[in-house]
């Protein structure tokens, strides 16, 4: 293994990411882990408030290794599409799911797609999706690669109307310093994709523009938005340590409205 030298590299993000891919879930992102805390309450809560009949079609845009996709085959009666445009991280995926035991591989073979789906190639939906026929859309910390009008342009036309989107991403305060990336094991160098450090503001306002409003919790709290605190880094790693104080995370639930 390389050790880590100061140089940075910037690549495409696929390009990024399919070098990415095979350390994703071990290289110690604290941002990862902040976001699987958060997701404990988030994510109950935007299956709570789906209010459509099942079965329900529900699609993972920006999938990478499968971290949430696992979370949806949980889910009774739901059909899952997993998306990315990472051809490396979508193999992670599958070798996920591929590892399970022969009984569940069985309802996993019945309820999963796994599809290449770039949103900056392309304004049409994916091949395996047709417009207007999703249920929900959960997506991760990946609405930090893709210009605000092109991944709501996306949502929108996934969603059926009522549908949901839970989204959660790095916050542009720590976007203002840093980005994401990583340390090639290879080279030493650090790789960076293209980012944007999109504001909470900037979000809800082209997420409206699609006709998507943020849903409020029983506490009348609609976006949430974390910084890391001390007492955080026992279960967030040391790499948070200098990250104390600043807002790190966001997340949040729309609901598409009726057209």
């Amino acid at each position: 293994m390389a050790q880590p030298t100061s140089t940075i590299r910037y690549l495409p993000t696929n390009e990024a990411y399919d070098k990415w891919a095979k350390v994703y879930d071990s290289d110690g992102n604290f941002l990862q882990a902040l976001d699987d805390i958060e997701l404990k309450t988030l994510f109950p809560r935007f299956v709570g408030s789906i209010t459509t009949p099942k079965p329900w079609r529900v699609v993972d845009l920006g999938c990478g290794t499968g971290r949430n996709t696992a979370l949806l085959l949980s889910l009774p009666d739901t059909e899952v599409v997993a998306l990315d445009s990472s051809k490396g991280m979508l193999e992670v995926a599958r070798a996920r799911f591929d590892a399970l035991n022969p009984a569940s591989q069985d309802q996993i073979n019945t309820n999963l797609r796994l599809d290449i789906f770039d949103m900056l190639a392309t304004s049409a939906p994916p091949p395996s999706v047709a417009p207007h026929t999703v249920d929900a859309v959960i997506s991760t910390l990946v609405v930090e690669h893709v210009p605000l009008p092109t991944f709501f342009a996306h949502v929108s036309q996934l969603l059926r109307p009522g549908g949901l989107l839970l989204l959660t991403n790095m916050h542009s305060e720590m976007g203002g310093i840093s980005q994401a990336g990583f340390v090639d094991t290879i080279t030493g160098e650090k790789i960076r994709p293209t980012s944007y450090a999109h504001t909470v503001e900037d979000v809800v306002a082209e997420a409206r523009r699609r006709g998507l409003e943020v849903e409020s919790d029983g506490d009348g709290k609609g976006i949430l938005e974390t910084a890391v605190d001390k007492g955080m880094i026992e279960k967030l790693g040391l790499r948070s340590s200098k990250w104390v104080g600043i807002a790190c995370w966001f997340g949040g639930i729309f609901r598409k409205v009726d057209e």
